[in-house]
């Protein structure tokens, strides 16, 4: 026979071994549902050295973001850590979608440039603008114009509709000089929306040549160099060398400038690659621009090449011996 005592024992006993069955059940649960277990109660960690010292506030930054959010046109955040204040622009101006899917500003659809101290009171700035197609050769006009550099050109996604593409951009100077720049550059992007709400689906130029007969001698003379003629399109290739993890690499390998024209002397378009050294990039957009050309990707084709090479692709249309001397000009830019 159980005692007064005895029984509020086992009570107790039973009680505690239905509450820890709970908390099982409970845990078990939780975890079934991808949650984590609930935290065992344990002792705080001891304060290690100035665990007692308030977070110091971030230093700011050593010049004007609010100037640069004026002369851009853009508003930015600070990200001190970095010494950086980056500017941000969503493209949220035109919908887009890639595979069907619409794509909102967050997933990539945005242009960014950050602005970061370069020493002796100098910025240095590197940024990303999303363009569409119409939009890019009057974009990279006014950063090349503004002193900045163009680096790359490229998409980042496949069947989007309209298609963007990337244009990378870097520069060097004063606050003033870079800033202006930049907001030139997100001006023009307004302009050309102003001038036609979207995207437009071609150059504009008009319809396509017809076959036509080009003149081999007369671009030979202008060019420089001697071009072959096959199934009415001029071609000329400028080989180069380079060496890829010691082995040589020409124009064989695809180490190589070219050109193709089709169609007549008084309507053709040209197509190609150039490839340049670092050094010579800028000099030979320039000058592809002056001539008219257009440019429609810029990138590396290989890792590792010993010198480095950066490609860039165009396209123009015009009577050939004008797409010719703007060619010339630019093969004028390039070192030996």
């Amino acid at each position: 026979m159980l005692t007064v005592n005895s029984w509020i024992s086992c009570h107790s006993a039973l009680l505690a071994a239905i509450s820890l069955l709970a908390i099982t059940v409970d845990a078990g649960a939780a975890l079934a549902d991808g949650a984590s277990p609930p935290a065992q109660s344990r002792p705080a960690p001891a304060a290690g050295p100035g665990a007692s010292k308030q977070a110091s506030p971030a230093t700011p930054l050593p010049f004007d973001t609010a100037k640069i959010e004026t002369l851009t046109g853009a508003s930015g955040a600070a990200f001190p850590e970095e010494r950086v204040f980056k500017i941000s622009v969503p493209r949220a101006d035109i919908p887009v979608q890639v595979d069907g899917v619409p794509l909102p500003p967050g997933m990539g659809l945005a242009s960014w440039v950050g602005f970061t101290p370069a020493g002796s009171g100098a910025l240095m700035v590197m940024g990303d603008l999303a363009l569409f197609e119409d939009e890019v050769n009057p974009v990279l006009d006014e950063a090349l114009a503004g002193g900045l550099e163009a680096t790359a050109l490229h998409n980042h996604f496949f069947f989007d509709q309209p298609r963007v593409f990337y244009l990378h951009i870097s520069g060097h100077g004063s606050l003033e000089d870079l800033a202006t720049a930049v907001g030139r550059c997100l001006s023009r992007v307004k302009a050309v929306r102003a001038a036609d709400s979207f995207p437009a689906g071609s150059f504009g130029i008009g319809p396509a040549p017809p076959a036509g007969h080009l003149e081999p001698e007369q671009l030979d003379s202008i060019l420089k160099v001697h071009g072959d003629l096959r199934g009415g399109v001029y071609k000329v290739v400028l080989g180069r060398r380079a060496k890829m993890h010691g082995v040589e690499a020409g124009p064989a390998l695809g180490v190589s400038t070219w050109a193709a024209f089709y169609g007549g002397t008084t309507d053709a378009v040209v197509d190609g690659d150039f490839a340049v050294l670092e050094a010579e990039l800028q000099p030979v957009l320039k000058a592809l621009r002056r001539g008219g050309v257009r440019i429609v990707a810029i990138h590396n084709h290989m890792a590792g090449e010993t010198p480095r090479y950066v490609f860039l692709h165009y396209w123009g249309r015009g009577p050939a011996a004008d797409l010719a001397r703007a060619l010339r000009a630019a093969l004028d830019r390039l070192g030996p």
